[in-house]
Formats: structure tokens, sequence, C-alpha cells
């Protein structure tokens, strides 16, 4: 999700009343709420998991359990620097340790769960486990989750109750819920649609504001399809199949390539859909890494790696 959207989801807990339990309750939940896209920085980084976005810090063990102490001792630190130069309005309530810790671990476990509503998808395991998890349940920007949170958050500070800040985050849950259950109906209309395929691998992506809407991208016996799901228009089968193109990820140029450079053994440890496209000059072959995901048949420069080499 966007950091907009954290954000707004740690000030809506805040609201609720969590706030008031200790000085600096709100910089920990809505910090808290963001702190996993930390990884932005470990582009250098040589180890998988952290090669691309959304791997270590995302995982159980990384951003929810080791680093929010980090963040509850930091803003302790900052407190007592402000303490020590009389920054700290005496009216302030106290600062607490403990609940300090507890709301940084409130604000972090929101963020795998909100990441993993949408197919960009997180590394929920690592570092045990480079395995990629989501629901399909959210665009990666639901203009529908910001109206609804930023309203909450409003209304609570205007009413001076945290009422319309938990009413907010409620129907934030239900319609994540409701959403996960399209997408598993869209995927459930894809396999009874024809020509009826066995994909290995599905993904549902929401529509933006036609959040009923699913864009889909599968994977069959090396072949990426795309179609579309509209429950409104058709519950049990796709109401439109577009063009497929395969793969190529089995060629034996492509499997060179895969591993030519850092570049490209970082993207495909991040790519979950892979596909490559060969152009062939002389005694020199391009190959382009992309993902299906997000470049559609048209194999858009946006999400893609090069790889030249030598074929003479």
């Amino acid at each position: 999700m966007d950091n907009l959207t954290h954000s707004l989801v740690g000030w809506a807990l805040a609201e609720t009343g969590l706030k008031r339990r200790t000085r600096k309750g709100l910089a920990a939940l809505v910090l808290a709420a963001n702190m996993p896209d930390i990884d932005v920085f470990f582009g250098w980084a040589p180890w998988a998991p952290l090669a691309m976005h959304r791997g270590f810090t995302h995982g159980l063990v990384g951003g929810v359990v080791l680093m929010p102490p980090l963040l509850a001792g930091l803003l302790w630190l900052l407190d007592r620097w402000q303490v020590s130069r009389g920054k700290i309005a005496a009216d302030l309530e106290p600062l607490h340790m403990g609940w300090l810790v507890l709301l940084s671990y409130i604000g972090a476990i929101t963020h795998p769960l909100l990441d993993l509503q949408n197919v960009y998808a997180i590394q929920l395991l690592s570092p045990m486990s480079e395995a990629w998890f989501h629901t399909d349940g959210l665009f990666i920007v639901s203009p529908w989750l910001l109206a609804v949170l930023g309203a909450g958050i409003w209304f609570a500070r205007r009413l001076s109750k945290g009422s319309p800040a938990v009413l907010a985050l409620a129907a934030m849950v239900l319609f994540i819920g409701a959403n996960i259950g399209i997408s598993a109906m869209a995927r459930d209309a894809l396999v009874m649609s024809e020509p009826y395929p066995r994909p290995d691998r599905i993904f549902a992506s929401p529509a933006p504001l036609r959040f009923w809407e699913r864009d889909m991208v599968w994977r069959e016996r090396g072949v990426i399809s795309f179609g579309h799901y509209d429950p409104l228009h058709a519950l049990t089968r796709l109401d439109g199949i577009g063009q497929s193109m395969t793969d190529n990820m089995a060629l034996p140029l492509v499997q060179q390539a895969a591993t030519a450079t850092p570049e490209a053994v970082k993207f495909l440890a991040w790519s979950q859909m892979p596909v490559a496209n060969l152009e062939q000059s002389g005694c020199r072959t391009r190959v382009t890494f992309a993902d299906a995901r997000f470049t559609g048949p048209a194999m858009s420069r946006n999400f893609n790696t090069v790889v030249g080499l030598k074929t003479c």
C-alpha cells in the first residue's frame, strides 16, 4: 500500500484513544505503520530478501518482532533530549515505555497486513522462507480506504471522541474482507471459463475505483494469459480473455541471462511471474526480463531489467 494509507491507519488507531496512553503515542503508531518501508534504502544489498522491496523488513521476524522495540527506543531517546532542553509542555501525558513499545508493535503489524492485500505481495516468512504471499484484496492505492480513514480521523478529532475512528477501522476491515472474497470468486470463475485453464499461478488485481472488478493474469505451462472479471456482468465466468504470450523462461539463452548480472538475479528473486523478451542483432542478444503482473503483453519499460549476451 501507499504510505499515505499506512499513515492514516496508524493515525486512526491513535484517534481511538490509544494516543493518550503515553506521550508520543501518535508518533509511535504512525511511524511504526510506515517503518517496514525502510527497505527501499537497501537496494544495494546482496542478500536476496533485501534485494527487492517487501522482503525481510515486511516479514513477521524483521518488521513485526525486531523493529518495533528499536523505534520505541529512538522515541524514548528523543523524548529524553526534549525534556533536557525544556521542549516538553508540562500538561502533556507522561511517557510510559511499556505503552510506547506496545503501540509500536500495534502500528508495525498493520503494515504487512495491508501490503499482503495487493498483487505486489510480501515475503511474510522471510528470512526463513522467500515465498511470496498475497490475497489480492486491494489496489495498491485505494481511494475508498483513503476516504473512509480520512473521514474517521476528521470526525474523531472534531467530536473529540474515538468512536468515528473505530467505525472507520471496522469499515476498512469489512471492505478488505469483501474484496478478498471477490478475488476468490474471480479465481474460481477463471477455471470455470473456456478453455478451462489449470494455472499454476493466478493474480486477480482489483481496479482502483471500480473495486469489484479484477484484472486477471495467470500462468499455465509457460504461457501467460490475461483476462477480466466483473461479478456484476457474470458471476461465475470471466467477461473477457485477452491475448496470451509465452514467458520464454525455459529457453537456454534466457537461463544464461538469468544469472549473468546481479541486477537480473535480484529482479528474478523478486519477480513472481517473470517473462523474457529476446532481441537478436548480429552476435548480440538482448534479453529483457519483466513481470507479467505489471507489464502485460506490451512489455512495458517499467519493472524490468535488461541483460546483453554475446552469442557468437
